[in-house]
């Protein structure tokens, strides 16, 4: 094998489309075989269609065209026994693991007085509690060995975008739960990063969030603007700051906020 994961085994959620499909090619193009995770289903309170099992099934293909194995499972982030026991299963067929990305998040828009407690849970529960989830199901097969644990966080996971409160505070408590872990199980060599997008198009686009901005609040879509000349990046573009981190490139990198955000946060 060669390639720069050349051998690992890396589990990733949110696998079936956009960023988690984008990841899951890119880290096999470099020799990973992966565990591929997704709810696929939609739920009441995201306004935009998830993902499918046909999609899911898809990004198992295009590893495997690529010479990678895939281990696919219809599993939600927020039920950490049944992530776990998909991820002991991938983890039996695979032979191990050495690395983890918590890709899956959602996203709802509204202004302070709009937002419902129930987008307030939906959005922490998939996005914060899921993303601990996932490191908890990854780490029994990490301590012993060493590894590494990738959470996809978000631009608004550093500064204070608005319009979208429970994602931004979810993100952000990404991120201070990433720092703990790292400071934990450096011990063990396992290390702990986060992942800062600026806008990708990955079909996580509530269309009321443009709405607001145009409609109710056009004095906050500056803060939405990115330094660099691009309205959006490509997933691939994550992608490959996610292959650096799972890879031995980053042996010392721990703790790290790794900015793919065209600059928006300097704004």
């Amino acid at each position: 094998m060669s390639g720069r994961v050349a051998g690992k085994r890396v589990l990733i959620t949110g696998a079936a489309r956009g960023m988690g499909r984008s990841h899951a090619v890119r880290l096999a193009e470099e020799g990973a075989d992966v565990i591929l995770v997704d709810i696929c289903a939609s739920l009441p309170e995201v306004e935009y269609p998830l993902a499918t099992p046909e999609e899911l099934d898809e990004t198992a293909r295009l590893v495997t065209e690529l010479g990678g194995k895939a281990v696919t499972a219809v599993v939600d982030v927020r039920d950490a026994a049944a992530l776990a026991a998909a991820v002991d299963d991938g983890v039996a067929q695979l032979g191990g693991l050495d690395a983890a990305v918590a890709n899956a998040g959602v996203l709802t828009a509204g202004t302070w007085d709009t937002t419902t407690a129930e987008q307030w849970r939906t959005v922490v529960d998939v996005n914060l509690i899921g993303t601990w989830n996932t490191c908890a199901a990854a780490l029994p097969h990490l301590v012993e060995r060493g590894g590494s644990l990738v959470n996809i966080s978000s631009a608004a996971g550093i500064k204070g975008t608005p319009l979208h409160t429970p994602y931004t505070a979810s993100k952000h408590g990404v991120v201070g739960m990433s720092r703990a872990l790292a400071n934990e199980l450096a011990a063990h060599h396992v290390r702990v990063n986060t992942v800062h997008p600026t806008g990708v198009e990955t079909g996580m686009r509530p269309d009321s969030l443009h709405s607001l901005l145009i409609e109710q609040r056009p004095d906050l879509a500056p803060l939405f603007g990115n330094a660099l000349p691009i309205v959006m990046a490509e997933t691939v573009d994550i992608s490959n700051a996610v292959l650096f981190l799972v890879s031995d490139e980053s042996r010392y990198v721990t703790g790290l906020e790794f900015k793919v955000d065209a600059g928006v946060t300097i704004r």
